[in-house]
């Protein structure tokens, strides 16, 4: 066996990789998902399903729950969100053909093509598409590139050998994609809407400024909730209706 192969991720080499119960079908050089953005769905459940948040749940699951997802990849969070809401639909969103075409195929494995529309956006340049097409949404969810870009060289040989870069460098700061996630959300969020985000320990306390500082988004920065891998998950709500209450 050469090198290369040994670097090969496995998911790869068998082609398919379990997600919150679903199995998904992975290929390069779409991003593979991870144990930790498990915890980003787990969140979005709870916070759909706790009945204490009545507005919320009135607004959302008593309905047909809307999901935005920016960034889909292979489809993992967009598929398990439909899978658990049998009533929800969902706007997939990735500049990546073969991530949009993978979600796809993945949607009609799982036969929830029906309530999904897939589509190749750049939130960079096509943000205003994107907020013309959504109207009005639920929940926005995104793991999205949110490594550091001095970060990039340490990442593991096989990582950087096969995975997508752009799935993974988010600038200088890492806030590349997550501000223009942030900026269509002030257009597209429906009252009591959230944003979910999976981003790098530092940048909650980073958001949170950008957000107090662009106050005409209307958007604020709720909590954080931290996973056993070191990962950050945010909650950011729309109106600034919620206090901050970092967990």
């Amino acid at each position: 066996m050469c090198l290369e192969e040994k670097l090969m991720p496995v998911q790869y080499v068998i082609e398919e990789w379990d997600f919150c119960g679903l199995t998904l079908k992975v290929k390069p050089p779409v991003f593979i998902p991870r144990p930790e953005t498990e915890c980003l769905v787990d969140l979005v459940l709870l916070e759909l399903a706790t009945k204490e948040k009545v507005d919320w749940q009135s607004l959302s699951q008593a309905s047909s729950p809307i999901f935005l997802e920016i960034g889909c990849g292979s489809g993992a969070i967009t598929l398990s969100l439909l899978h658990f809401f049998k009533q929800g639909f969902a706007v997939a969103v990735d500049k990546s053909p073969e991530a949009v075409s993978l979600t796809r195929e993945n949607a009609e494995r799982l036969c929830l093509h029906h309530r999904l529309q897939e589509l190749q956006l750049n939130i960079l340049s096509d943000a205003p598409e994107l907020a013309r097409i959504c109207k009005a949404v639920d929940v926005i969810v995104s793991n999205p590139p949110y490594i550091f870009h001095e970060d990039m060289p340490g990442l593991m040989p096989e990582i950087l050998r096969y995975e997508d870069h752009d799935a993974l460098d988010g600038g200088v700061d890492g806030m590349k994609v997550i501000k223009p996630i942030l900026l269509v959300a002030s257009k597209v969020l429906k009252e009591y809407g959230k944003v979910f985000l999976e981003v790098d320990p530092r940048h909650p306390v980073m958001i949170e400024n950008w957000l107090q500082e662009c106050p005409r988004l209307q958007l604020s920065y709720l909590a954080t909730h931290q996973d056993l891998y070191g990962k950050s998950h945010l909650e950011i709500p729309v109106g600034g209706q919620f206090p901050s209450t970092p967990l």
